[in-house]
């Protein structure tokens, strides 16, 4: 059944020592995951040693390698990790776990949502109830959006399949490799798979294969 790929142990290909791993694989769907991700967050910062990270605020936690800009403001319960870079005027707004070599830039919004590692939203980026595997690029001002303009539970749809998620807000999930253009829109409840590619100025309604081309004007194939 084409839901079966959208599952959490087939959706990402995780290398077994993230931290998140045995949390997030207790999940059957990754969207699963997004309502005790806070709690997940406060929980596995209070293990944290303090020769690798600094509880700079309660329930923040900053690896001691990471680049966090005076200018950039975090609120708990927060995690950022080994060698990230939080550039001027980011904003993350909690519940987030920004993993290893992670680059949130100017004008980004992180809330509610789980980066694994070299994710990059460097510039007027909104990443909000949102999972971004190894990889994933926003190009400027691409963003997701994770609530529906009628307020309804936002259904997956993925070749053909629905999925009742029951829940209000979800915003992008992507494998990893997935580049997505300049000024983007994710749909609430889309999922991304592995090595795709969104054209600038696309308005992404669905969930899409691993190795996906979608172009602004609709038109979608697969990579060879």
């Amino acid at each position: 059944m084409p839901k079966e790929a959208l599952k959490t142990a087939r959706f990402f290909s995780l290398k077994g020592d993230e931290p998140f791993a045995s949390w997030l694989l207790q999940c059957t769907y990754p969207w699963e995951s997004l309502a005790d991700l806070g709690a997940w967050i406060k929980a596995y910062g209070a293990t944290l040693p303090s020769e690798s990270y600094t509880e700079i605020a309660p329930d923040i936690w900053v690896a001691k390698s990471a680049n966090v800009s005076d200018l950039a403001t975090l609120k708990g319960p927060v995690i950022v990790g080994p060698d990230v870079e939080i550039r001027p005027g980011a904003f993350i707004r909690g519940n987030a776990y920004i993993g290893p070599n992670c680059v949130v830039g100017t004008a980004s919004e992180i809330k509610n949502s789980l980066l694994f590692g070299d994710v990059e939203v460097p510039h007027y980026n909104y990443i909000g109830d949102s999972i971004l595997s190894y990889g994933t690029h926003f190009g400027a001002g691409a963003i997701t959006s994770n609530l529906r303009s009628d307020k309804k539970n936002i259904k997956i749809r993925y070749e053909g399949e629905v999925i009742e998620t029951g829940l209000r807000k979800i915003g992008a999930i992507t494998a990893q490799r997935v580049e997505i253009g300049c000024n983007a829109v994710l749909g609430p409840g889309t999922l991304i798979g592995k090595d795709s590619l969104i054209y600038p100025l696309t308005f992404v309604r669905f969930s899409l294969p691993e190795k996906s081309i979608l172009k602004n004007n609709g038109e979608l194939r697969l990579r060879i």
